[in-house]
């Protein structure tokens, strides 16, 4: 099975079933998946001319051996998985410990931050304050709180908008607010999906009086986030959907092997698609222009370049595209740096003047 598979599995295949990912390169996913292939490969001409012919000799000299070792792998299990029924292994659920900003587990959402708090974190270097209101928005310090009952523009969307990694000032809510005049209200939460940025907006929206602009972020590389079903989520028709049980050790597996089916990646464009149709039509309906920044980090990659004109063309939807050097990432860290957050902030800034 595993030399077939080898076979089987060329580049062409994992194109099709591994989609793009945000914090790892194309080169990187390539030599992932060359290693995978020579490791199932060798693995599998093992345990033909090797591990068969010995293991059918031991069989037949100690059954009794072979019997407790295969119990003790079946209780091993069982054991295993009891023990992680009791914890968070998604980021999903709980980040990593020390992680900031911190988050708190919501029925209807997934996760949010954790309201009222602000906290000071290490990261590449530099202090970075996270500070959040009642209402779990980024707000500059703590005890500062965004103004529902005056001209805002609500940013929407997962870390990239949350500002992970820079100062409030540098964050591009803050940046669009400071060039435009009018207060940013910043409800994105890290790690989010399309669907889960959408319903966020769906919650908060009505509280805000004057909504001037609602923008949200889409990329590509992020695509794979949409297709998680271990997390509350929107199926077909935009219908809420409860978090769909697995074994925790199979969910571990999925985590590390994102395979993806190829009906499965076609429901969620079309997911995708409906769920940015419904956020524009959302914002429309409150007097906000809409819009949707498409930044990509130079060069696109044939695989990403596909997805997007799948999910965003031929369609009516307000998008502003921002390429930026593909050097202009955090160290270490892979988020947008300060100039790549300058550079989509402008981009969003002039469009919205436009509007």
């Amino acid at each position: 099975m595993f030399a077939a598979w080898a076979t089987i599995a060329d580049q062409d295949w994992f194109d099709r079933h591994f989609l793009p990912a945000f914090f790892v390169s194309r080169q990187r996913y390539v030599l992932i998946e060359s290693i995978g292939r020579a490791a199932a490969a060798t693995i599998g001409l093992a345990l033909l001319f090797v591990v068969r012919p010995r293991a059918g000799r031991l069989v037949a000299r100690n059954p009794l051996l072979v019997i407790n070792v295969v119990a003790a792998i079946v209780f091993a299990g069982i054991a295993s998985e009891m023990i992680l029924e009791q914890l968070h292994l998604h980021a999903a659920a709980q980040e990593p410990f020390g992680q900031e900003p911190r988050r708190r587990v919501d029925p209807r959402l997934g996760w949010t931050f954790v309201p009222s708090r602000a906290a000071m974190h290490l990261e590449s270097g530099r202090m970075i304050e996270y500070a959040f209101d009642d209402h779990g928005y980024r707000v500059r310090h703590a005890g500062d709180r965004v103004d529902a009952n005056t001209r805002s523009i609500l940013f929407s969307g997962e870390s990239m908008i949350v500002g992970e990694g820079l100062t409030w000032d540098e964050s591009i809510p803050a940046q669009v607010g400071a060039m435009l005049g009018i207060q940013p209200a910043n409800l994105a939460v890290s790690a989010y999906a399309t669907d889960q940025a959408y319903m966020r907006l769906q919650m908060e929206l009505p509280r805000f009086r004057q909504p001037i602009a609602v923008v949200t972020v889409f990329t590509p590389t992020l695509f794979d986030r949409n297709m998680d079903d271990d997390r509350p989520h929107l199926g077909p028709s935009l219908v809420w959907q409860p978090p769909l049980k697995r074994s925790r050790m199979l969910e571990i597996l999925r985590l590390l092997v994102r395979y993806r089916r190829m009906a499965t990646i076609e429901q969620g464009i079309t997911n995708t698609r409906d769920i940015l149709h419904a956020t524009a039509d959302l914002a429309r309906s409150r007097g906000a222009a809409p819009l949707i920044v498409v930044p990509q980090f130079a060069p696109e990659q044939p695989d990403e370049e596909a997805l997007r004109h799948r999910i965003l063309d031929n369609s009516d939807l307000p998008i502003v595209r921002v390429e930026l050097n593909g050097s202009w990432r955090i160290a270490g860290d892979g988020h947008p740096d300060a100039r790549a957050a300058h550079a989509i902030a402008e981009a969003i800034a002039a469009r919205l003047r436009r509007s």
